[in-house]
């Protein structure tokens, strides 16, 4: 067994135990096993999710005391809840939202004074804009049908800003083709143009979320299990691509993939594989059990698994962003302060206990820093209609 595993198997144990104790199998650590949701032995999905190791990752990670992370976990989840109430009580006039990380709360962007008082009673700050949500993903899909320059690294809705922002590597700025798309894209609506140091590429190098897996000698990372497979990113192979695991051995195959346009993909699990709702913690902090697939706002905290540079943290810090790869753009990815590395592609981007999505790629690294896009997932479950495994 590879280094740094060791806490994963004692987890992985405990969830198959109970899936056992369920089906009344007698199936030993080679067999294939599927466990259902709620065959485990975990705790409620009522208490926090905040286990000492996720406690001192986002310690270590984004500067904060263990009582500020604790209390920020707290909030962010009151937070998720928050903002379905919020959305619905501004109806037309929602404008967007995000965590603010200084006072703990949801704010809600709002163009209609009238609808104040409704969204505060759902718990939010409110915040006047002048452009609905909308209006703004109006502007921003007129850009997406743009033919963008490597120059433009991406763009993106800002409910903070109440613009699309339209991200422009600086080294590329004065190029003619990029100042023709800003131009294009100024005429698409609301935009505002910001500058950035690298240009984006996927993290694809050469079931436990944040596991390496092999597609011929391409080494990517596991997403999140669901039933009967994984799910991952689609750049890391095509449908029908065969999948070995960390030891080599035959996982499945690609069910089926997308990229560009989308990055995600699923791989089947069989030849003695199974499928369990554990991201790998990798030693940093204990393995985390997955409990549900709720979406976090644009603010809140994240870590990521991925099987090069391992567990890092950070910050959501856009949503819909259309990310302008070498190989194409793709649409509606989730931005985020997290540092990716090549081969951490397809692995897991979690908040508290609630999976979000998928590496897809960023610029920068672990060392020096950078960012990170990935792909939500409830988006992945259901284009390809499958099921989130979850410990309860």
């Amino acid at each position: 067994m590879r280094p740094s595993t060791v806490l994963r198997t004692a987890l992985t144990t405990l969830v198959l135990a109970g899936s056992w104790a369920v089906t009344g199998a007698g199936a030993s650590a080679d067999a294939s096993v599927s466990p259902s949701p709620g065959s485990t032995a975990a705790s409620s999905s009522d208490e926090a999710p905040a286990s000492a190791g996720l406690l001192s990752a986002l310690q270590k990670d984004l500067g904060l005391t263990k009582a500020q992370a604790r209390a920020r976990l707290a909030a962010e989840k009151t937070a998720v809840k928050v903002e379905k109430k919020a959305r619905t009580a501004a109806g037309s006039a929602y404008g967007g939202s995000w965590f603010d990380q200084n006072s703990g709360t949801l704010t809600v962007a709002v163009t209609d004074a009238g609808r104040d008082a409704a969204v505060r009673a759902t718990g939010a700050t409110v915040h006047r804009v002048r452009y609905s949500a909308e209006r703004l993903d109006a502007a921003k899909a007129r850009l997406d049908r743009l033919s963008a320059p490597a120059g433009v690294a991406s763009w993106e809705v800002d409910p903070m800003t109440n613009r699309v922002v339209v991200d422009v590597v600086s080294a590329h700025k004065s190029d003619n083709d990029v100042r023709d798309f800003v131009a294009r894209a100024r005429a698409a609506g609301p935009v505002t143009v910001r500058e950035t140091r690298g240009t984006p590429h996927t993290t694809a190098a050469g079931t436990v979320g944040g596991d390496p897996y092999y597609t011929g000698n391409v080494r990517c990372s596991i997403g999140f299990s669901v039933n009967g497979g994984f799910v991952t990113a689609g750049h890391c192979g095509q449908t029908g691509a065969s999948v070995s695991g960390w030891d080599g051995s035959y996982i499945g195959n690609f069910q089926g993939s997308t990229f560009p346009g989308n990055d995600y993909a699923w791989v089947n699990v069989g030849s003695g594989w199974w499928t369990v709702p554990v991201v790998l913690g990798w030693g940093t902090i204990s393995d985390q059990l997955v409990r549900g697939s709720n979406e976090a706002p644009v603010g809140a905290s994240i870590c990521r698994s991925g099987s090069t540079s391992h567990w890092h943290c950070g910050n959501i810090q856009a949503k819909n962003v259309t990310v302008n790869y070498s190989q194409g753009a793709v649409y509606s990815m989730t931005q985020t302060s997290v540092c990716v590395e090549g081969g951490d592609s397809g692995g897991s981007y979690i908040s508290g206990d609630q999976a979000q999505g998928v590496t897809s790629g960023g610029s920068g690294n672990c060392t020096s820093g950078g960012q990170s896009f990935y792909q939500p997932l409830n988006p992945i479950l259901s284009h390809y209609g499958l099921t989130l495994q979850t410990s309860s």
